[in-house]
């Protein structure tokens, strides 16, 4: 059998990089991608059996690209991690086409062609994981102010519960993970364009707190740390939309 791996995406910061550090700890072999490697290679250094991949994964080619490297090495990907992603705060009239476009090809396409080749070779070991990540975003019915980024995490949710149901007869699990608001780049990055201090009012999680609870719950459909994320997603579960959409707008404004 090949060498089996871990492979995750954006894996330079936040989420990703906790995740990478406590799969190292336990001594398991990792392939970590990301667009800006330096702040792994202590990481790579100070444990065995990481390998890093420099690749910017909004450009689609670039997935294609990843799965071919692993290929000619004969990799086994066991374990999936989708976690690379990026954000956009504002009103959809006024933000940028050309960052809203790398935001879909980044958290809905590049996340797609990737699970489509490595699903394939787990169906063949009939075995391993897929985690994507995703957010309470991906839960609710809308996300007024961000718009893009709402949709492009309802698509992670639809398109991993649609496959979770079709190998429901395998050894193959995929889960969800929804973090709710956490201290991470993402919040940098989704306010770049504003001055604005989102989710300015919300209690943010660590990083390393959101990733050893999804690494203790890997295997479940859908991981929700903390127990207001948890009752924000269920309750909008039976809330009219008006209301779910009338309380993410205000958690968003940027006023």
């Amino acid at each position: 059998m090949n060498k089996e791996y871990i492979l995750i995406t954006g894996a330079s910061s936040g989420i990703g990089y906790e995740l990478a550090k406590i799969y190292a700890q336990q001594g398991q072999s990792l392939i970590l991608v990301a667009r800006n490697l330096d702040s792994l290679l202590p990481l790579q250094q100070k444990y065995q059996n990481i390998e890093l991949i420099s690749l910017d994964l909004s450009i689609l080619d670039n997935a294609h690209k990843l799965y071919q490297m692993t290929q000619a090495k004969n990799y086994f990907i066991h374990t999936l991690i989708n976690n690379a992603g990026v954000g956009l705060l504002g009103d959809f009239y006024s933000t940028d086409l050309e960052t809203e476009i790398s935001m879909v090809n980044l958290n809905v396409q590049t996340l797609m062609i990737l699970t489509k080749y490595y699903v394939q070779d787990m169906v063949k070991q009939n075995s391993g994981y897929i985690l994507n990540v995703s957010s309470v975003a991906g839960e609710m019915p809308a996300g007024p102010m961000m718009s893009v980024y709402y949709a492009t995490k309802a698509f992670v949710t639809s398109f991993s519960d649609g496959l979770r149901y079709e190998l429901r007869k395998t050894n193959i699990k995929v889960s969800i993970l929804a973090p709710g608001p956490t201290l991470t780049n993402f919040v940098k990055t989704a306010t770049k364009e504003n001055n604005a201090n989102l989710f300015a009012n919300l209690k943010f999680h660590r990083a390393e707190t959101v990733a050893q609870y999804a690494v203790k719950h890997l295997g479940k459909p859908l991981i929700i740390p903390g127990l207001f994320n948890k009752l924000l997603v269920y309750s909008s579960y039976f809330m009219p939309k008006s209301i779910v959409l009338f309380i993410v707008n205000r958690i968003q404004s940027l006023k």
